[in-house]
């Protein structure tokens, strides 16, 4: 065999050096680049569970956004009940101010209005409501017992006009022969399921507040506006890497089949000239920097790669988070349907209480009307006890002169009898006409058979005035409302 010529001999094997040179960095680069294609793809990957997380996140955020916006609508609808509820009562407790105020005035007038001795002292036990059994079990109104009231007393007893009290410190007034346990039985009653009516509506006050609370707590917990990476940019920036690294390795790939051919060429026998052995020298030196600069790209797309996998961990976050939102709406969905069923039970039982309430002011109505009849009944008793005395001292006067005429009159009749008798009397037979000797019928006035002498209670002027006055003023308001 021929032996190479001594160029030859020196020149392969720096072509093998080369050579092995091209191959590793061809290996290397297409290692990088392979694992380059790997982050791009697990990349997009990554990009698609982000922006499904992110879907997911919104998608749940947006629906607990909804139900939470029904959760408010049912707070103010529970507030809004509450305060149409506090209407209602506030309204009664001024007509009860009104009825209660009312009927404290009456009694206070009726505490001022004298009694006079007469009309009650000539009865025991007298009063004006009996046997003060004043709450009727079956209407709740108060009974006036007219067979134990002061113009009872009136009729059926006699009265000593002598005898009266001028001590007016002493008397009795009208409220007196009131039942004031029974009015304060009412008054108390009404109290008590007053306080009742505050104790219900109590058990739902904080329900708003609550629920608002719970809201507010529950949206604060949802995440904030999306903070996703754009996944555009991320893609676009790993692109122009992988661009770049694919030209590097066509580069590489180029140059280690060129230096695979010229070790070939060697081995058959071409010599190459220096120049071309320094353009192969050339081309390998820049092997590590075209090395360099890959390796440089696989760390960019690394570092997108890495901003996705953030973000979709993010996400996941946010997603189990959205998990315990969940939960909490539920128990939140739970919470409201139990308050709105104890605020429909309260509404329910406040309406019963408003109800009987209302019953028990027309109670107190009715006592405020029947005392001021009362008083007004007696006014008029004064006044007609005032006629009455008048139409009886005319009667007795009446009588007192017809007494006195009639015995005037059996006077002079006796007078002229005896004169008769003294002169016509002793010639006349005493057989003839035996009535002649009679004397005149003596007559007297006296009541019916079974009737007595009316005997009235003594009604002083001042009184009788006053209750003249009142009256007076009554009839007039009175007529004047009926013009209305």
């Amino acid at each position: 065999m021929a032996s190479p010529p001594p160029g030859q001999q020196t020149e392969q094997p720096h072509l093998v050096s080369l050579v092995l040179q091209s191959k590793k960095a061809l290996q290397h680069g297409e290692q990088l680049c392979s694992k380059a294609n790997s982050l791009s793809n697990a990349s997009a990957q990554c990009s698609l569970d982000v922006l499904t997380l992110d879907a997911k996140v919104k998608w749940i955020t947006e629906a607990v956004l909804e139900q939470l916006k029904l959760a408010a609508n049912v707070a103010k609808s529970i507030e809004y009940k509450r305060a149409q509820l506090d209407k209602q009562v506030k309204a009664w407790d001024v007509v009860r101010s009104k009825r209660t105020e009312a009927l404290d005035n009456i009694l206070e007038s009726l505490g001022a209005q004298l009694v006079p001795p007469g009309f009650h002292q000539s009865s025991s036990g007298s009063s004006l409501f009996g046997s003060q059994h004043s709450i009727d079990g079956k209407n709740g109104n108060v009974l006036f017992n007219a067979q134990q009231s002061p113009s009872a007393t009136v009729r059926d007893n006699p009265f000593d006009r002598h005898g009266k009290n001028a001590d007016r410190t002493k008397w009795k007034t009208l409220r007196d022969f009131v039942d004031e346990s029974a009015i304060e039985n009412v008054l108390d009653t009404l109290e008590s399921d007053r306080t009742r009516l505050d104790d219900i509506m109590a058990s739902t006050y904080d329900y708003p507040e609550t629920l608002s609370a719970a809201i507010s707590s529950i949206r604060e917990s949802l995440p904030s506006s999306s903070n996703v990476p754009s996944i555009e940019d991320i893609l676009n920036a790993q692109q122009q890497p992988s661009e770049l690294m694919a030209r590097h390795l066509s580069s590489l790939t180029s140059h280690y089949e060129q230096m695979a051919d010229a070790l070939k060429e060697s081995e058959a026998g071409e010599i190459f000239g220096e120049e071309d052995l320094q353009d192969m020298n050339r081309d390998t030196e820049e092997l590590p920097s075209i090395m360099a600069e890959l390796e440089e790209q696989v760390l960019s797309i690394e570092d997108t790669h890495q901003q996705l996998v953030t973000a979709q961990t993010t996400a996941q976050e946010r997603l189990t988070t959205q998990s315990s939102t969940l939960d909490n709406l539920d128990e939140l969905g739970e919470i409201m349907s139990d308050m709105l069923q104890k605020q429909q039970d309260v509404e329910n039982d406040c309406q019963e209480l408003l109800d009987g309430l209302q019953g028990r002011l027309l109670i107190v109505e009715d006592l405020h009307h029947r005392f001021i009849q009362y008083q007004t009944s007696f006014k008029k008793l004064l006044v007609e006890i005032g006629r009455r005395r008048q139409y009886k001292e005319a009667v007795e006067k009446v009588v007192e002169g017809m007494i006195l005429e009639l015995r005037a009159m059996t006077e002079e009749e006796r007078q002229v009898r005896e004169d008769f008798n003294a002169e016509h009397g002793r010639h006349i037979p005493e057989d003839i006409c035996l009535c002649i000797e009679n004397p005149p019928t003596r007559w007297d006035v006296v009541p019916r058979e079974g009737d007595v002498r009316e005997s009235l209670p003594e009604v002083e002027s001042d009184l009788l005035a006053q209750a003249k006055e009142k009256l007076a003023v009554v009839d007039v308001s009175s007529a004047g409302t009926e013009s209305v």
